[in-house]
């Protein structure tokens, strides 16, 4: 194991409106992707905190759990899938619904995801952020204008 932990990114954006806004954890080791989901969501009025990776993220997930979980399916140390098991397995972050994006959406079946792992949706990449930005607020409350 790495013993250097990923960085992680958290927003110092204040939510807009009184009270918090729903809490976003992303978790892809790719930093383009991570940056523009990022920048897409706080725009939008979102808490969003960031991981390059799926054990850095299921720490903070398990510590704090999230409104949503939008997660690569393939990244070091632990993968989405492996992150998403971790979740459903645990009562506190079982209910959490996910969006995972993936490369690989070709091989990966929504049906089967959705049986094995419970509320998820798969954007395969490249992906639109605005259909990304629209499926996470079906998924969450709203933040508040």
């Amino acid at each position: 194991m790495n013993p250097n932990p990923s960085p992680t990114y958290s927003s110092s954006t204040p939510a807009p409106g009184p009270g918090p806004s729903p809490r976003v954890v992303i978790c892809d080791d790719e930093p383009h992707i991570t940056l523009a989901v990022s920048l897409k969501l706080r725009k939008a009025g979102y808490e969003v905190e960031a991981h390059a990776d799926g054990l850095s993220a299921w720490q903070s997930i398990f510590a704090l759990p999230p409104a949503l979980i939008v997660t690569d399916c393939q990244m070091p140390r632990m993968s989405g899938l492996d992150l998403l098991r971790s979740m459903r397995a645990e009562p506190r972050t079982a209910s959490v619904p996910a969006i995972m994006l993936t490369g690989k959406g070709f091989e990966l079946s929504s049906a089967e995801m959705q049986a094995e792992l419970g509320p998820l949706r798969l954007f395969p990449k490249p992906f639109s952020p605005r259909e990304l930005l629209d499926a996470v607020s079906a998924l969450t409350v709203p933040p508040r204008a």
